[in-house]
């Protein structure tokens, strides 16, 4: 069950407390005398210092356990987080200094929640976890709703709502699983990889389920005819996260090797292109708008990237040397929540990222290696340390941090 104590840095009583201060009282009179001496400045001084700060992005949210996910509500300044204890945590969120505030828990799972869904009216929380269970919950109250137990063989670890009562997801074995919650039964049973299933992605007609396995090979299922249609060659890392860019025209996949491949939409069978981005790892990709899409890796670096022409345009974040496990957007596209081993979840500015275009045109690249940084909290300027934390070795980080106009690809298949 969860901890009763919170889980994050909330506010303290005195933030809490009355932020405004009336009025000195005979502010009619030009006497002095109906003021202490130096009372109104330093009613104006107190006043100043009490009111809250309005910050560029919330602060970071410290949690007692590492986030294995995060998920935004889709029209409210609201998160939940599941973590390694299988325990789940709903908060709000503002960039008003101090107001985050964590709003329910729930401990319904006997193991680690690897993935947490909204339903597309923000009514309904779904949840996956290492116990082989899925999980509805009421949002508003964090109450358990449906259960469905041993709802796979081995331990689930990905989850992808198609609408609000079909779900599909994955588990550690392989098996693909398509549920409809109004009957709590499966209408979809299919195991087509030999290793986990990382992570499920959709096409806009709500048809074709794409998957992206440990087993190096995209799949390729349709859901409206409850069939399996093809495995894409096997690429040399495990594929560990798919999402569709170009409209729907081609489709990216993140790798363990660091390489992202690319499939033409009907050309599942072998890669189009694929770039090296040059880091330890894509473990998952958000995409922000039909080029752009940010990257996270396992040494602790969000990157925004674009795809063709594939460059890394910057760093939009960090989680210092730890992986990062999940990310997501806010409802209103203008910020990037990140949650790593760090037990942080962390937002970032993208307000005017998803307008960045790129040209064909590439430069050299910087000859100290280092990403361009694309917020302020982007390489940790905000930290008196951040010189000595983040400056790249040379033995091993110059080649692998690159500006804006970087191109890493390594052409066509």
């Amino acid at each position: 069950m969860a901890a009763t104590s919170p889980h994050a840095d909330l506010p303290t009583t005195s933030q809490m407390s009355n932020m405004s201060h009336g009025s000195p009282e005979g502010g009619r009179g030009t006497g002095s005398s109906d003021l202490e001496p130096g009372g109104l400045d330093s009613e104006e001084d107190e006043r100043e210092e009490t009111e809250p700060k309005i910050l560029d992005t919330p602060q970071d949210i410290r949690l007692e356990a590492i986030a294995n996910t995060v998920a935004v509500h889709p029209s409210r300044d609201m998160l939940v987080c599941g973590d390694v204890d299988g325990d789940l945590y709903a908060f709000s969120y503002s960039c008003t200094e101090g107001q985050n505030q964590e709003l329910w828990s729930s401990g319904h799972h006997l193991k680690s929640c690897r993935q947490v869904r909204f339903s597309a009216d923000g009514l309904k929380l779904f949840s996956v976890s290492r116990d082989k269970a899925v999980h509805m919950l009421d949002v508003e109250r964090g109450q358990l709703v449906t259960r469905i137990r041993g709802a796979h063989g081995a331990p689930i670890n990905s989850l992808l709502l198609v609408d609000n009562n079909i779900l599909a997801t994955g588990d550690d074995g392989g098996t693909l699983k398509v549920w409809d919650m109004r009957k709590g039964s499966a209408i979809m049973d299919v195991k087509e990889h030999k290793d986990y299933i990382a992570d499920i992605a959709v096409d806009q007609a709500k048809r074709i389920l794409l998957t992206a396995s440990g087993d190096g090979t995209m799949g390729v299922f349709n859901i409206k005819r409850r069939r399996f249609e093809l495995l894409s060659e096997y690429q040399s890392g495990d594929l560990t996260s798919v999402a569709l860019m170009k409209r729907g025209k081609k489709v990216a996949c993140g790798s363990s090797e660091g390489t992202i491949y690319i499939f033409n939409w009907n050309g599942f069978g072998a890669t189009s292109d694929r770039f090296a981005i040059k880091a330890e790892s894509v473990d998952c990709i958000v995409p922000l708008s039909d080029s752009v899409m940010c990257a996270a890796s396992m040494d602790g670096y969000i990157r925004a990237i674009n795809l063709l022409p594939n460059r890394v345009i910057g760093c939009i974040g960090q989680h210092v040397g730890e992986p990062i496990e999940e990310l997501a957007t806010s409802w209103d596209s203008r910020f990037l929540l990140s949650c790593a081993h760090d037990q942080l979840i962390k937002f970032w500015d993208i307000s005017t990222l998803a307008k960045t275009t790129v040209k064909e045109y590439r430069k050299r690249k910087k000859k100290d290696g280092r990403m361009k940084s694309l917020s302020k909290k982007a390489l940790g300027d905000d930290n008196f340390f951040s010189g000595l934390v983040e400056e790249p070795q040379k033995n091993h980080n110059e080649d692998d941090l690159q500006d804006e106009d970087d191109d890493s690809d390594s052409g066509s298949d």
